[in-house]
Formats: C-alpha cells, structure tokens, sequence
C-alpha cells in the first residue's frame, strides 16, 4: 500500500471527528488570516483552523494530484501542546499521530 493510499482515509476521517468534536467551522478565516507566515498560522489561526484551511487542504491536493507527499515532518506534537487541556480532543490527536507515522 502506497503512502497515499494509506494517508486518504486519515484525511477523509479527520474533517468527521472534527466535526463531531465542534471543531469544523463554516466560515472561513479572512484572506490575510490564511496568509500567515508563522508555523501552524499561529499569529493568526486557531489550531483547529490551521487543520481545516491549510493542512487538510493541502494533503488533499497532493493526494488527488499524485503529487508527492512531504515526509519527515511532524505536527502531532503541536496540537498536543496546544490541546493539552482539551482531553476531548484525543480523537483528533490520534488521527494527527496516525498522520506524522504514514509521513515520516
């Protein structure tokens, strides 16, 4: 199984679990909110945001594309730190973990 192959389903089911944790948004952020230089969009997104607007998009390109995936890289740790008083929120966080693995 290709990493594609393995990475599809993890970003199809991420959106599902966000949503059933109240983090999915109908609105999108303002342009200049998605234009953010920082990590993670950190100065102006909310990490959930950064999921929604920038990663999962992103990934779903590449995937549809065939375009090669990024390896080495690690954002489950971010969203650890970032939930880390939101225990609610470890379904997201497995996903993200499931993620970096199929990534590295």
């Amino acid at each position: 199984m290709t990493k594609a192959q393995q990475l599809l389903p993890l970003l199809q089911q991420l959106p599902l679990v966000m949503r059933e944790l109240g983090l999915w948004q109908q609105d999108a952020p303002s342009t200049e909110e998605l234009s953010s230089n920082e990590p993670f969009s950190v100065d102006t997104l909310k990490p959930e945001q950064w999921l929604q607007w920038v990663f999962l998009p992103k990934m779903r390109a590449l995937v549809e594309q065939k375009m090669p995936l990024p390896t080495g890289f690690s954002i489950s740790p971010y969203f650890e730190e970032s939930w880390k008083s939101c225990p609610e929120y470890a379904p997201v966080l497995s996903l993200l973990v499931s993620i970096d693995e199929v990534c590295r």
